[in-house]
């Protein structure tokens, strides 16, 4: 069947020779297309002038700054597992490796650090240009780019993940928690955190320069970290003030440095810190001894933590996953508000 276009002679005029036909499936076709191109005109027309809020990322990693869009990384392990460790096992054994003398030989860079410090001065470096040739944007002492300050610890430089680890979930700590270090040196322990951690989230108080210039100018730089904007400054006299009056700390840890001090100047410094501690949730930890409090004598030492209004939680030791070590912590929470 079709529409024909002519008269109603019988028969055929030059007129209905060139009449027009249109079968039915052509017509059927071409009222839906029209159909749907009005339907989209008009969706997208509604769309436009919709007054909707923006929706929530549903990616994994989706993190809404002062958002209740809660944060994924809450649920995940610092520490490595069982599994993991028996998993890298695994794939050593299954590559048949073994352990090797770890002697200097050819290779790509086949230089201690020494002949790479040696090279640096000789060939001007590459932050050592002088004048209007200068580059480098963090200009850097040839033995900060060969890394001599990670053998200022007495032990590996790995072992500032160690540290990390025991710190983290001994005090629970999560993504949106603030962290203070007294002495952080050039970011041994501190690296760990500050990748953790939301920006600004983490503070230190460091005396020494040379650390400081360290941390400042090659750790953060190096590692990419410079976005997370922690708050390192200089200090030595346990003055807490430069980081804001009302800052407070879900950690404060002291690694190796107390017993440096006087004993008189750390407590001074622990009672500046309790309130800058949160209440009983909060923690202090503090490495290797706590001379300063032992050598009062253990009552006196607990009634002078208790007229602070802080409480000794008890000593905890953490080993090392890669070298035959371990480091005893010396835990203190804020008793009351």
């Amino acid at each position: 069947m079709a529409f024909l276009c002519s008269s109603s002679s019988s028969s055929p005029s030059p007129a209905m020779q060139k009449g027009v036909f249109v079968s039915v499936p052509i017509l059927v076709l071409s009222l839906s297309f029209a159909a749907a191109v009005f339907f989209l005109l008009s969706s997208s027309l509604s769309t436009s002038s919709c007054s909707c809020p923006p929706s929530v990322s549903s990616s994994p990693n989706a993190v809404v700054v002062g958002g209740s869009l809660s944060d994924v990384r809450l649920q995940e392990k610092i520490s490595p597992t069982r599994d993991d460790i028996e998993w890298v096992r695994d794939l050593i054994r299954s590559n048949g490796l073994h352990m090797q003398k770890n002697e200097l030989r050819k290779g790509i860079n086949p230089r201690t650090r020494d002949q790479q410090l040696a090279d640096l001065k000789q060939y001007k470096g590459i932050s050592h240009y002088e004048g209007d040739n200068n580059h480098t944007a963090l200009p850097c002492p040839g033995e900060l780019l060969v890394e001599q300050h990670h053998s200022n610890y007495g032990e590996p430089w790995a072992g500032g993940r160690d540290v990390f680890e025991f710190l983290a979930e001994s005090s629970n700590l999560r993504p949106n928690s603030r962290v203070l270090e007294i002495g952080c040196g050039t970011l041994r322990v501190g690296l760990h955190f500050i990748r953790y951690l939301n920006p600004s989230h983490f503070h230190c108080l460091e005396k020494d320069e040379l650390s400081l210039m360290a941390a400042l100018r090659y750790e953060l730089p190096s590692q990419g970290l410079l976005h997370k904007r922690p708050l390192i400054l200089r200090g030595e006299d346990m003055e807490f003030s430069k980081f804001g009056l009302d800052t407070t700390y879900d950690l404060i840890y002291a690694s190796a440095v107390f017993l440096h001090m006087p004993d008189k100047l750390v407590w001074t410094g622990l009672e500046r810190l309790v309130e800058k501690l949160k209440p009983y949730d909060g923690r202090i930890f503090v490495s290797h001894n706590v001379k300063f409090c032992s050598r009062l004598g253990g009552d006196e030492c607990a009634k002078r933590l208790a007229s602070l209004g802080l409480e000794y939680l008890g000593k905890q030791t953490h080993d090392s996953l890669l070298f035959n070590h371990y480091e005893i912590w010396f835990g203190f929470r804020r008793f009351k508000t």
